[in-house]
């Protein structure tokens, strides 16, 4: 499932500034988000039909469903712009995070009741509790997709094209030059290198905390207990550090979850009980949903006006690209040293990188 989900990932980062030049200029960003939703949830529910040994079947709708959230994802970070005035941006974009991290602990949690015993589900088995998630994922997503689709109104696009082909012409044109031109765009640049350093440690130590807790020898519910803590502790924090940013100014907030992670990332190598990995996982929660809003809403102040869906995709391009260098670090320090404490503290690197470009990007 790693290569179906690097798939997927390679795909959405060659296709999201296409998609969000064409989508600025038909001002179809909410039609764009309901049609690729829509094909992340059929990807999702097929894999409730997967056999056992069905590895290619399997594969297929793992990258179907990837493609279908992160493609979608574009277009749901640029109605941002559309739903929001530049004041209420940091909440709005807070209370997004917040709401997301609330729901996919609820549905989370029920899943992992519904494994552990699936009798009182009326299933037979773990294994047949597990495909039957995904049909609840799928239902969740698509029944939560439906008021966005019926309520949000986007802005209409300014510079609106004749047809979907013109669009997609004038679209890519508008995109070739804003790469040749993306010196220009000076604090954007900053800000995209930034984001792609600082958000490669966040993803890394989410990604990773688990392997990094079996490596310590910690009991694996134990594990599986602190992520789903992190989830519901994402939740209010969220709301508070999108307040936060909206007194003090996004950068200031994105920096401080920066120190936070940087903090926590050196108690890391201290760690040794269950007690000490959930309040690790404690820690972490407080500042996960904030970085992520912050740096949206942060991001959101600096794109030009008509270009929401272009930019944004080059901000989730940078997202899908922020997968790698945390994992490299790792595995080269625990590789050379044979220390795995040793290696999780190699992402302070990250962490300073990003915050000193951080620093040279304009407050707005």
């Amino acid at each position: 499932m790693g290569f179906a989900n690097g798939i997927a990932g390679i795909i959405v980062a060659v296709l999201a500034p296409v998609l969000g030049a064409i989508a600025d200029r038909t001002a179809g960003r909410k039609r764009q988000l309901v049609m690729w939703s829509t094909l992340g949830v059929i990807g999702t529910a097929s894999l409730g039909f997967i056999g056992q040994g069905e590895w290619w079947w399997a594969a297929a709708c793992f990258v179907m469903a990837g493609i279908g959230f992160n493609a979608g994802n574009v277009f749901y970070d640029a109605l941002l712009l559309d739903v929001a005035s530049e004041r209420e941006l940091d909440q709005v974009s807070a209370f997004g995070y917040a709401m997301g991290y609330l729901g996919g602990g609820l549905l989370f949690a029920l899943n992992v009741i519904m494994t552990l015993n699936p009798q009182w589900f009326g299933l037979e088995s773990a294994a047949e509790a597990v495909q039957f998630s995904f049909f609840t994922v799928a239902a969740w997503w698509f029944l939560f997709t439906l008021p966005l689709a019926r309520n949000v109104r986007e802005k209409p696009a300014t510079t609106p094209a004749a047809s979907l082909l013109t669009a997609a012409r004038d679209g890519l044109r508008e995109l070739k030059t804003t790469i040749q031109h993306i010196g220009e765009y000076r604090p954007i640049t900053l800000f995209l290198i930034a984001y792609w350093l600082y958000i490669d440690g966040v993803h890394t130590i989410y990604t990773m905390a688990v392997d990094y807790g079996v490596a310590l020898g910690l009991p694996s519910s134990s594990l599986l207990a602190a992520l789903l803590l992190t989830q519901f502790v994402a939740f209010p924090s969220a709301l508070a550090l999108g307040w936060l940013g909206n007194r003090w100014g996004p950068k200031r907030g994105i920096l401080l979850c920066i120190v936070v992670y940087l903090s926590a990332t050196l108690y890391a190598y201290f760690l040794d009980t269950v007690v000490e990995f959930f309040g690790l996982a404690v820690v972490v929660g407080l500042v996960q949903g904030g970085v992520q809003s912050l740096s949206r809403s942060l991001f959101g102040r600096l794109v030009p006006e008509g270009k929401g869906g272009e930019f944004f995709g080059f901000f989730n391009l940078m997202g899908k690209f922020a997968s790698f260098l945390g994992p490299m670090l790792i595995a080269s320090v625990a590789l050379i040293t044979g220390d795995s404490r040793l290696s999780v503290t190699s992402l302070v690197v990250l962490f300073i990188a990003g915050g000193l470009v951080l620093l040279k990007v304009p407050s707005r």
